[in-house]
């Protein structure tokens, strides 16, 4: 039986852990096992410049704190090594940057399942949330498939300006 400073210890960790979740855009879990050092630093830094918090977590700890927000869906990935990375303002980020370094990682490291919004994703739905561009790129996207259209107009009305502006001078 733990103490009761070590009960309280982990209390405060499940706290803090569900607080997180429940201001949360997008968590992902992962299985880290067989990374080295220097790339779990990289992977680290990444996620931390995106604004992504990354942590290791004992899997009884998300569990306890992924009930107490009603998520039971998570306790068939809970086993073996479990990393978890939250992202407060971003649904995808955290799925980019771990689902391209699950790909690179030749099985080393793997997706387990995630969470967007309220919504439960297996590690296929993560791999696939992956695979989508931010928001900034769609936003560019959009914008570039706009603009082509609206060049051809603005082109048209120009010409039928001058045609105009000829027909009159003549």
């Amino acid at each position: 039986m733990p103490s009761e400073k070590v009960l309280q210890a982990k209390q405060a960790k499940v706290q803090a852990l569900t607080e997180q979740l429940k201001n949360a855009a997008a968590c992902v879990l992962v299985d880290y096992k067989g990374i080295t050092v220097a790339d779990d630093t990289k992977l680290r830094r990444e996620l931390r410049e995106a604004g992504v918090s990354y942590s290791v977590q004992k899997n009884t700890l998300i569990r306890i704190a992924m009930h107490e927000l009603g998520y039971e869906q998570f306790d068939g990935v809970l086993e073996g090594t479990t990393a978890i990375a939250i992202s407060e303002s971003d649904q995808t980020v955290a799925a980019r940057i771990l689902g391209e370094y699950a790909e690179k990682s030749d099985g080393k490291f793997s997706l387990k399942a995630g969470l967007v919004d309220g919504e439960f994703y297996d590690a296929n739905g993560v791999k696939a949330l992956s695979k989508i561009p931010s928001k900034e790129v769609l936003l560019a996207q959009l914008v570039g498939s706009l603009q082509g259209p609206i060049q051809k107009l603005a082109a048209t009305l120009k010409a039928l300006a001058d045609k105009k502006a000829e027909e009159e001078a003549a």
